[in-house]
């Protein structure tokens, strides 16, 4: 050989040593990049996906797929890509993989060595096969059958271990066919991609082992959450589900304004933190409700605490019926030892009988005031009065009113079953809300929980509580919770002192609410035109409250 011919095959080899070097640093710098992409990955299926990609991408592999080592000691197909077949299965495909997951025991309880996969997954290992048809040792017969029905030609592989920073096998990642940067044909895995695949699989398995760990931190605290809500409808059936149907409820309309792209709310945004927070907020809005006495939650009539006390008052008209008898019989009587005339009787029997139907007329007249509901007649507030007047002789034989001091504060609330104090109770539960919830350590992604969840009893106009805020001091997320907050409880059927309303019925009175400064009446514009009123509807309540809608009747709305 010439000096010149020398010469220039130690150029060459020189030329492509440079190249290899050049694109082994460029290779280094993807894998760096992709570490700190895999890290900011909140979802897993995309997590999931961009490890598959990455791998392919910086080895030059043809196909890839992604195992997960499950808690039933097999392995389980997770992503499956082929690009030259354009076969992709598993993830954020939608398309589930059909094969069955390796087992990594036989029947016999020995090791499963057999599949490369288990093998790189029992052992700790990576298997770097140049041509699957002629090694030895694994069996390759279910990649030949693929091969058969697609015409693909699996060659070299590379199956590498996905080992977390505690030394634990949580998967496998195997690449099929690499390809020669240059011809395009298919080569064997070269040792810097086995190292390349080998370190990103590390990287990937630490990812993808932070990622369960904080899954499991969010289920374990929503668990807690959904806990703290069953201890509530355990207490109290009439509000457990109301804990559950706001939050959804204020999810939805929190996306409906959340598309909004013109008019004045054009410029909310949310984030799958954002979502993650109000979600969190919409679950714990009713947690001071733990502190409230079930028997002003349950409420259902005025006289009810751990019963109806309304049962005495028929007592009482029960003894007044008896002491009237009596005293016909003492003047009946009177009038036969003086002789009296037939007619004298007959009047007596007269206004027995008067007094009697008056009695069951108070009776009557003082259940329906029991049960609350709309506002009292000024007429209706002075017959109880009147009735609270009459004499009785109690259970210690003095004689008294009869209907106690309680008892008349009670069957005189102009509406509703609460006294003003019961009302105060009830409403401290938000006070009892916001203090829980700033008591905790909030993470910096959650710190706006107390703020959403203690705001949706404030009003727009500074009249609400417990704070007395303005609309211009709220958020945008607490104002949304204000409005289901409300809309719930209008429609809700679980309740013991009222019906569930229908939907025009609701829409009307939020309509008013967004007149008077109740409500955002930008919020219940979007409420009305999105029609999240129907969506929800849709899920929550019965075909009867769902009546016809005239949006153009709805106070405070415009088309």
């Amino acid at each position: 050989m010439s000096g010149s011919s020398v010469e220039n095959t130690q150029g060459l080899k020189l030329l492509a040593a440079a190249e290899a070097g050049e694109d082994l640093g460029q290779r280094l710098e993807h894998l760096n990049a992709i570490g700190a992409s895999l890290s900011a990955e909140r979802d897993i299926n995309r997590l999931l996906e961009s490890i598959l990609t990455a791998a392919k991408s910086i080895t030059r592999a043809d196909g890839g797929t992604l195992y997960r080592v499950a808690d039933d000691g097999t392995l389980r197909f997770e992503i499956v890509r082929t690009t030259s077949l354009h076969y992709y299965l598993g993830g954020t495909t939608g398309t589930p993989v059909p094969f069955y997951p390796i087992h990594l025991m036989g029947k016999d309880g020995k090791p499963n060595h057999s599949m490369v996969a288990a093998y790189a997954a029992l052992t700790g290992k990576t298997v770097n096969i140049p041509d699957a048809y002629t090694a030895e040792g694994f069996d390759f017969s279910g990649t030949r059958n693929f091969d058969k029905k697609t015409g693909y030609r699996s060659k070299s592989f590379l199956t590498v271990p996905m080992k977390n920073h505690e030394n634990e096998i949580i998967g496998v990642l195997q690449l099929i066919n690499a390809s020669d940067p240059r011809s395009g044909e298919i080569v064997p895995f070269s040792p810097s991609d086995q190292r390349l695949a080998e370190s990103l699989a590390s990287q990937a398995a630490i990812a993808l082992t932070n990622r369960m760990l904080i899954i499991q931190l969010e289920e374990l605290f929503e668990s807690f959450i959904n806990l703290m809500n069953t201890a509530i409808d355990e207490k109290s059936p009439y509000t457990g589900g109301h804990c559950q149907r706001v939050p959804q409820l204020t999810m939805m309309l929190a996306e409906a304004v959340n598309d909004m792209r013109e008019g004045p709310l054009a410029t909310f945004h949310m984030s799958d933190k954002d979502r993650y927070e109000l979600k969190i907020a919409g679950l714990l809005h009713d947690c001071g409700k733990v502190t409230t006495p079930v028997h002003v939650v349950d409420k259902a009539t005025k006289l009810e605490t751990i019963y109806d006390r309304v049962q005495l008052l028929d007592t009482r008209f029960e003894v007044l019926k008896r002491d009237a008898e009596i005293e016909l019989m003492k003047e009946k009587a009177l009038l036969v030892a003086h002789g009296a005339l037939r007619s004298e009787h007959d009047a007596a029997d007269a206004r027995h009988r008067e007094r009697l139907r008056r009695l069951d007329d108070d009776r009557a007249f003082l259940r329906t005031c029991n049960i609350g509901g709309e506002a009292m007649r000024e007429g209706d507030l002075e017959r109880v009065k009147a009735i609270a007047r009459y004499r009785w002789i109690d259970t210690s034989g003095h004689e008294a009113n009869f209907l106690s001091e309680d008892e008349l504060k009670n069957l005189t609330i102009r509406a509703g079953t609460l006294t003003a104090d019961e009302r105060q109770i009830i409403n401290h539960h938000i006070v009892a809300t916001i203090k829980m919830l700033e008591a905790l350590p909030w993470p910096k992604h959650l710190k706006n929980v107390p703020e959403y969840a203690g705001g949706h009893h404030e009003r727009m106009d500074g009249k609400g509580y417990p704070k007395g805020l303005v609309r211009e001091q709220m958020s945008v997320q607490a104002r949304v919770m204000g409005i289901a907050d409300i809309f719930e409880a209008l429609t809700a059927k679980d309740r013991p002192y009222k019906k569930g309303k229908t939907l025009s019925e609701s829409l009307e009175i939020l309509g008013r609410f967004s007149l008077n400064g109740h409500i955002d009446p930008d919020l219940f514009d979007v409420f009305v035109r999105n029609k999240v009123y129907r969506r929800y509807a849709e899920l929550f309540l019965d075909k009867e409250q769902i009546d016809e809608v005239d949006e153009s009747k709805i106070p405070g709305y415009s088309r």
